[in-house]
């Protein structure tokens, strides 16, 4: 690209060792992205070596008090001036040319709102199961230059700025877990086409620090609460006997149960259901139950 016309936001949370590796990775792209690093409340002495970090890359930082999950992002993109905003996390970098692919799409493809790239894992570069799931959508191409997708991934996604903006942000009652799955939703409700594209490379070195229970918990939970915020009751009930299941099998359908219900007052305040072509591009993402799920759970684990 003759001029930088995409922002790289990372997001970050005491790991400054992997920042510091994605770091090198992102200024040695042929794009020269802008950059920004949000730290996501990290303790003042990580927060300190994160400062260092940006520093020496010579990038921008953005430093929260506490975490706030995906809303960490919103932060950033109130700060980025380019047409397109890339994401990514601390242990998570682009490919050459990867934003440069991202954006021709997108410049070609007016209505497309983010291109999600397929992740490669490790030092073998071993391609994420998820990416096959996303790779084998069953929602129509309509003529474009990629899969069409409902969901996500937070982590390996460029997006085009008008399209975050009016999807108003990642919301910040959902933290980590999700919160995909409401933009996704919210996107179509727009009109935004969601593509999945091969040939835009994401590397992912997942941290040993990136699992833990908890997120188990708060993902099960976030996924009822989206459910009843936008879709119809039917579909709710559905979606909450998948996600009851699974959480029995995870030992947490209790923990689940009490922290769904102790905000349930939220989401059910604030239930706006999507319109019915979007009801339709949900079923049919939906077709094979595990699909929506597992693209979910490959954000909240380490995209494995």
């Amino acid at each position: 690209m003759r001029e930088t016309r995409v922002t790289v936001v990372v997001r970050t949370h005491q790991r400054p060792a992997e920042l510091r590796r994605t770091l090198a990775h992102l200024c040695r792209l042929p794009e020269r992205p802008e950059i920004v690093v949000v730290d996501n409340g990290s303790c003042p002495r990580n927060a300190r070596a994160i400062r260092e970090a940006a520093a020496e890359a010579g990038v921008g930082l953005l430093r929260l008090s506490h975490h706030v999950g995906a809303a960490a992002c919103n932060l950033a993109v109130a700060h980025v001036r380019t047409p397109y905003v890339a994401f990514c996390d601390d242990d998570t970098w682009w490919a050459d040319g990867a934003l440069e692919r991202a954006v021709s799409i997108m410049d070609t493809c007016p209505d497309v709102g983010l291109v999600n790239g397929r992740v490669l894992v490790g030092p073998e570069q071993r391609e994420a199961k998820v990416c096959r799931r996303m790779a084998s959508s069953p929602l129509e191409r309509a003529g474009l230059p990629g899969t069409s997708l409902l969901s996500f991934l937070p982590g390996a996604v460029v997006m085009r700025m008008a399209a975050f903006r009016e999807a108003g942000g990642y919301e910040p009652r959902l933290g980590l877990g999700a919160e995909a799955v409401l933009m996704g939703l919210d996107l179509a409700t727009i009109g935004w086409h969601m593509l999945y594209a091969p040939d835009v490379v994401v590397h992912h070195h997942p941290s040993p620090a990136c699992r833990r229970p908890e997120r188990q918990v708060i993902l099960a939970r976030n996924r009822l609460w989206v459910a009843v915020l936008r879709l119809p009751w039917g579909d709710v009930l559905r979606e909450a006997r998948q996600i009851l299941r699974q959480a029995q099998v995870d030992g947490v359908a209790g923990r689940v149960l009490w922290r769904a219900a102790a905000g349930l007052a939220w989401p059910l305040l604030n239930r706006q259901v999507v319109p019915v072509d979007v009801i339709r591009l949900y079923r049919g993402w939906h077709a094979e139950p595990e699909r929506g799920h597992a693209i979910c759970r490959g954000r909240m684990a380490g995209m494995h």
